[in-house]
């Protein structure tokens, strides 16, 4: 069997559902990256601003590649139960283990096998932590298109799934099948979009975006974004769950299904700095942290529209924290409740 073949078999064992395989060469979408960073729609994630030389092409990051192999591991498409106002809405990818660690590790026991059945062959896993512009390569690896929602769609299984990738010293000759862009003219993702974050087709205002406000965006989040963000907490699916490409179930790798209901939000809201990290260890949440989460919930609950929302909300306005008292009293006006007079309202550094 060709080498390419076994490493397809291979990666179907370790529960991928796609690989392909493409030249390391720069990749024309690092000009795109470049104009897009110019715009300034990454907002506070500075870290895109660095390495953009390695992040459009490979060999910059790892001189000794001559092929990356690109990934795509799915995850669960289903929303929970009990999805109601009152719950906080997580994003589907984020109800498991975290990705990070579940895509580098099955990533390396590729290579591994890779390094077994060719002696001497050198390789690295690298995950969206790293700089590879992962859609980009995952198109021209034929695993899909990059839709308008800037999601990569395959059209047989939409995008529930994430990227990652493996660099190889070995040459092996690219998948030359690409996909062709099928969106047509669709505009469900871009209307559906609560906070109106598409600037135009293909191209995302991080600075809008639920994801970006929920999970990166450190500081206080603009008053007139907030209704928009409904009960989001980490995280946003809207523009994948409108997409047609995404109607049909897909099964989702079991390392990051969650079950039961979604939570509750006055319960997250109550939640202590400690029971946080206990909760949500080896969980994608943990890297927004406390702070931000109890910003998130705040908003939420003021988008709920539930008087039961007022004093959890009250309560929280003993928190020293002014990022977090801030979303809190916007919550109770929100809700059209004044934060109690006799609460004692800190304005300290944060605890």
């Amino acid at each position: 069997m060709h080498l390419k073949e076994r490493l397809r078999h291979e990666a179907l064992r370790l529960g991928f559902a796609r690989i392909g395989f493409a030249s390391p060469a720069a990749h024309p979408a690092g000009e795109r990256l470049r104009l897009w960073l110019d715009l300034d729609y990454a907002g506070d994630m500075a870290w895109l601003h660095r390495r953009t030389q390695e992040r459009a092409d490979p060999t910059s990051l790892a001189p000794w590649a001559r092929t990356i192999l690109v990934a795509a591991l799915p995850y669960a498409s289903l929303e929970p139960e009990n999805s109601l106002p009152q719950n906080a809405r997580i994003s589907r990818y984020a109800r498991g283990k975290d990705y990070h660690e579940v895509m580098k590790r099955r990533l390396g026991r590729l290579g591994e096998f890779l390094a077994e059945i060719s002696p001497g062959a050198r390789s690295s896993p690298v995950v969206d932590t790293g700089a590879v512009l992962e859609k980009p390569w995952a198109a021209s690896a034929g695993l899909g298109w990059q839709g308008k929602h800037t999601n990569l769609i395959d059209p047989e299984s939409g995008s529930w799934f994430f990227l990652g990738e493996l660099l190889i010293d070995l040459e092996l000759e690219p998948d030359s099948a690409t996909v062709t862009d099928r969106c047509g003219s669709c505009t469900r993702c871009l209307e559906a979009c609560p906070t109106q974050a598409f600037s135009e087709p293909y191209v995302l205002d991080s600075r809008k975006c639920i994801s970006y406000l929920t999970i990166e965006h450190r500081g206080v989040i603009p008053e007139e974004l907030r209704a928009g963000m409904g009960n989001w907490v980490f995280g946003c699916d809207v523009c994948q769950e409108v997409c047609p490409w995404n109607q049909g179930m897909v099964q989702g790798d079991k390392e990051f299904e969650a079950g039961g209901d979604a939570p509750v939000l006055a319960e997250l809201l109550r939640m202590s700095r400690e029971e946080f990290h206990l909760r949500f260890a080896g969980t994608p949440l943990r890297r927004t942290g406390w702070r931000r989460l109890v910003r998130n919930v705040a908003v939420a609950l003021g988008n709920s529209g539930d008087p039961r929302a007022v004093e959890p909300l009250r309560d929280a306005l003993a928190i020293p924290d002014p990022l977090i008292q801030e979303h809190v009293q916007w919550a109770l006006r929100r809700l059209g409740a004044e934060s109690s007079s006799a609460a004692q309202v800190s304005t300290g550094p944060p605890g």
